[in-house]
């Protein structure tokens, strides 16, 4: 009878795959060696592994050129990495080393754009799309930016009143951001980012048009849910596309179409996206909306930030003790906490592809993740595919390590990465890892566990008065 972990996988999914395979017993994640990595820094450890953000940014660009070429699509495609996703500076050396433009979201990300120009990671030719909903500051920090010599930057406006805070700028291009309409099982049934779809037509002849200093040259469109083979997906980018059209007969200026982000990850080894199959399908859409409509076929923009860096991320932790509660659950206690390192587990149920990195050929029981916090949601108990968790069993001493993979995006963020966490559990320890130019696997340190002084600190434990 075949009970090992390693039979269940192999029964479950195709593995090996892209990404995970096993050097004995140990799991290994882009061929890199979690065993040794444990051996020298321990658990709880955080991962980044760089190399990843350049092979997914070189993708896209391969599968949008293949479309284009196949299908003779006339315009360009511009890759822009969404910074939300993660601010940090590695993570934007290995976007801008791959020649991808930038998308920002709030005031502070103009900020970290005049820092990459002082630090010469970017020069002003770079293109920079600006969304979300503009304060003050952010409309005077885009104007100070273009004022400053960076001319392709694009502010998307969210609201019509943006529009009256570039009044007095020269010769500045802007975007509209299309309000898509949400999925049915939504609270709400627009998005609250964007203008509304009957008005933009009648904003942009009544008050774009009337500006000599503006120039419409974007729409902008995005859903929550991200791009999906599904009919909501395809619905709404055929709204998207019939704006698109009206709107260009009216704005000759208008070149350009942002499809935003969204585009899917794997979270499960069960994932199955044919990501050829759904660019080429976008492609053709907009393709043939313009030659029916017999106009130009725009440029194509996209802000992909889960897809650049989501893939590149990794959570390990240790089980240091088991609790049986009750007949049907038994809980691995690990010695860190879920809620404070991957918060999308916990506030939107968020699954993400869970392994054993050591022990595959030991036999597998059903459990409960369980986090070290004292709050009853630090729990991880389902995957993508199935509602439970297996994991291989503990016999006598044994130690045993568990992988959160795919947590690159938004979870350090959302945690609040270097800051208080809750029950003052700490950040774990961070490994960066590259590759030279041989191909060898290199890390580094990037910062180690946080102490407890550290967030004391900022308590007002160590004030001076």
């Amino acid at each position: 009878m075949k009970d090992r972990y390693i039979d269940l996988i192999e029964q479950t999914y195709y593995f090996p795959q892209d990404g995970f395979d096993l050097d004995g017993e140990w799991l290994r994640f882009n061929n890199i060696d979690l065993k040794s990595l444990i051996k020298k820094h321990g658990a709880p450890l955080k991962i980044s592994y760089l190399p990843k953000i350049g092979e997914n940014i070189n993708k896209a660009r391969r599968w949008f050129h293949e479309a284009f070429e196949s299908l003779g699509y006339n315009g360009h495609y511009y890759y822009s990495y969404c910074t939300k996703s993660s601010h940090f500076s590695f993570v934007l050396d290995e976007v801008l080393k791959n020649n991808s433009n930038i998308e920002t979201s709030s005031n502070y990300d103009i900020n970290l754009i005049r820092t990459l120009y002082e630090n010469k990671k970017i020069d002003k030719n770079i293109k920079i799309l600006c969304n979300g909903f503009k304060p003050k500051n952010y409309v005077d920090s885009i104007i100070s930016l273009y004022s400053d010599g960076f001319k392709n930057i694009t502010p998307i406006l969210d609201n019509m009143e943006e529009l009256d805070g570039y009044k007095g700028v020269e010769n500045l291009s802007i975007g509209i951001r299309m309000a898509a309409e949400e999925e049915p099982n939504y609270q709400f049934y627009t998005s609250r980012l964007g203008i509304r779809q009957k008005d933009i037509i009648p904003f942009y002849l009544e008050k774009i048009k009337q500006l000599p200093n503006v120039e419409l040259k974007m729409l902008h469109f995005f859903i929550d849910s991200g791009i999906k083979d599904s009919a909501y997906y395809w619905s709404e980018l055929n709204k998207c596309l019939r704006m698109y059209v009206e709107l260009r007969k009216v704005c000759p200026t208008l070149k350009n179409i942002n499809i935003g982000g969204g585009m899917p990850i794997r979270y499960s080894l069960g994932s199955k996206i044919d990501y050829s199959y759904i660019i080429s399908e976008i492609v053709n859409k907009i393709k043939a909306f313009c030659d029916e409509a017999r106009i130009e076929h725009p440029n194509i923009f996209t802000e992909f930030g889960n897809f650049t860096v989501g893939e590149s991320g990794a959570i390990i932790f240790e089980i240091i003790g088991q609790k049986k509660q009750n007949d049907s659950e038994l809980w691995y206690m690990i010695n860190g906490s879920l809620m404070t390192t991957i918060p999308d587990a916990w506030g939107l149920s968020q699954r993400f592809i869970l392994l054993p990195i050591n022990n595959w050929h030991q036999s597998y029981q059903r459990t409960i993740i369980g986090g070290l916090s004292c709050d009853v949601s630090d729990y991880y108990n389902s995957e993508v595919h199935i509602n439970q968790v297996y994991m291989p069993k503990i016999v006598g001493e044994q130690s045993l390590y568990i992988g959160f993979f795919h947590t690159g995006a938004y979870q350090d963020s959302i945690s609040g990465y270097g800051g208080i966490k809750h029950c003052l559990i700490p950040s774990p320890k961070h490994i960066i890892i590259d590759k030279d130019k041989s191909g060898k696997l290199s890390h580094y340190v990037y910062n180690e566990e946080q102490s407890a002084e550290s967030m004391l600190k900022i308590l007002g434990y160590y004030r001076k008065d």
